[in-house]
This record gives structure tokens, C-alpha cells and sequence, in this order.
């Protein structure tokens, strides 16, 4: 089974997260093959946008693949994974077309940051968002993925969604802007996504993409270094404790080392 999927719709380029079975959990294979298929989409017209959605009808994606994580030993191996990531989510953003999630159920995680680094996002009236870390792994988000989702959501939002570890649902995800539309089920939230990618596609691409990059500009700007955060938690006892705790369908106990 092809777990990340991908189709031509009229002039809407349709990827699916697609390990149902694992509620769309990323692995790096899947993360690469979405940055790549955002940096190689045509701009000769053929296409005018792409729409990004979940396979199974429970998740959009539910984060990294976590038993990725089992293999680090190393600071360098955080430090490599979260540059890695921040690749693909830059190549999400760079897309030179519109981007939209449209998002049904879960989304957590890498599937939560890479529906912020899309243009427009819509969702089920099941939606689960946010980044639960602080209750299950322990490691951290890197600062250019919090830049990211406090210009969506705003600072005190997301200072207290990730110290919570709470999943931020429909309503609220729409008062806050993190979403433009509720939309009754999956059914309806697909209509949606190809109803507005229609839309999209009788809009002049290049203010479309010169608003997409200049966005783009002024929010690079603002990141900060973040490889010593990164490392602390990582390299700790309680990522590691937290690992496999997760796995294994424990709760853990954090020490703080």
C-alpha cells in the first residue's frame, strides 16, 4: 500500500496521508515524498492548487511515526530530525500554489504542524488539534514551528495548548482563525476542499503566490536559534522514558533530567 497517495483532479493536485491504520502517523519516507511533490507541482497553468487530506476517515495525520525515534543515541540525531522536518514544512510553504488542508479528526503533532504550514485549512466538526508532548514524549517543538503556529493562533494560545497537552476542537479552532470553515462530516468536509479548490483556481496565481512568499519572508524572519532547546530534550531521560512509555501504552513519570 502506497502510504502517501496522489492524484490530478481537474487543476487540483489531491495528497493523501495514507496509513489509516495507524491513524496517518508520518514516517520520513511519507514526509519527503509530501515535500517533494511541493516543490516539483507545475506553474504553467496546468495546475492552480492542491488540496492535502487523511486516509480512513479517524485522522488527518497523527504525528511522527514514533518508533523513528528509537534509533536516536545522539544530540546530533534530534538536531538532524528537526532540521529535516523543518525542510519539509518550508517546502509546504514554498509551494507556489494554495495550499488546503482539509482536515477530518486527529491532528497532531507533524500532521498538526504541517495543516499550519498550509494556506488555508477548513475541518470536520470532529477535528483534534494540537501538539500533546508535554503528556506523552517530552521533547520539544522547534522554534520556527511555534513561530509559525503562534502567528496563527497567537502567543498565549499556544503557550497554554502545548503546556496542557489539550486538543484544541472544532469551535475553538474556528473563533481562534486557526480554521476558516466547520463543515458537518468527512463527506462534506471533501466537497468543501474541492468546491474551494475550484474557487482558488479562478484567482490570479501570481498574487496568490507573491502573497504565499511575502508571508513567507516575514515570518522567516523572526525565527530564533533553537539547537540547545532541541538537544535538552532529546538527549533527556524523560524523552526517552517517555518513548517508550507511549509505546507502550503507559503513562510516564517525569524527573526533569
Amino acid at each position: 500500500m502506497t502510504e502517501l497517495t496522489h492524484e490530478i483532479r481537474g487543476h487540483t493536485l489531491w495528497i493523501s496521508f495514507n496509513r489509516p491504520q495507524a491513524r496517518n502517523a508520518l514516517t520520513f519516507e511519507m514526509y519527503e515524498g509530501l515535500a517533494e511533490l511541493c516543490r516539483t507541482v507545475p506553474t504553467d497553468g496546468s495546475l492552480r492548487a492542491v488540496v492535502l487530506s487523511g486516509a480512513g476517515g479517524k485522522a488527518f495525520a497523527a504525528g511522527t511515526d514514533m518508533t523513528q525515534f528509537r534509533a536516536f543515541d545522539k544530540a546530533q540525531d534530534a538536531l538532524d530530525y528537526e532540521a529535516r522536518i523543518d525542510a519539509v514544512l518550508d517546502a509546504v510553504e514554498r509551494c507556489p500554489l494554495p495550499t488546503v488542508a482539509a482536515i477530518n479528526g486527529a491532528c497532531t503533532g507533524g500532521g498538526a504542524a504541517i495543516a499550519a504550514a498550509c494556506d488555508l485549512r477548513i475541518a470536520a466538526s470532529n477535528l483534534k488539534f494540537g501538539f500533546p508532548i508535554a503528556r506523552t514524549l517530552g521533547n520539544c517543538l522547534a522554534a520556527a514551528n511555534l513561530a509559525r503556529l503562534s502567528s496563527l493562533m497567537g502567543v498565549g494560545r499556544v503557550r497554554e495548548m502545548i503546556f496542557t497537552a489539550r486538543l484544541i476542537e472544532a469551535e475553538e479552532a474556528h473563533a481562534c482563525g486557526l480554521i476558516s470553515e466547520i463543515l458537518p462530516d468527512e463527506a462534506a468536509l471533501m466537497d468543501r476542499a474541492a468546491a474551494l479548490a475550484n474557487h482558488l483556481a479562478g484567482m490570479a496565481p501570481l498574487t496568490l503566490r507573491a502573497t504565499k512568499e511575502a508571508m513567507r519572508r516575514t515570518q522567516a524572519a523572526a525565527r530564533a536559534e533553537d539547537a540547545d532547546l532541541i538537544e535538552l530534550c532529546y538527549m533527556s531521560n524523560d524523552f526517552r522514558h517517555g518513548l517508550e512509555a507511549f509505546l507502550a501504552k503507559q503513562k510516564p513519570e517525569w524527573t526533569g533530567t
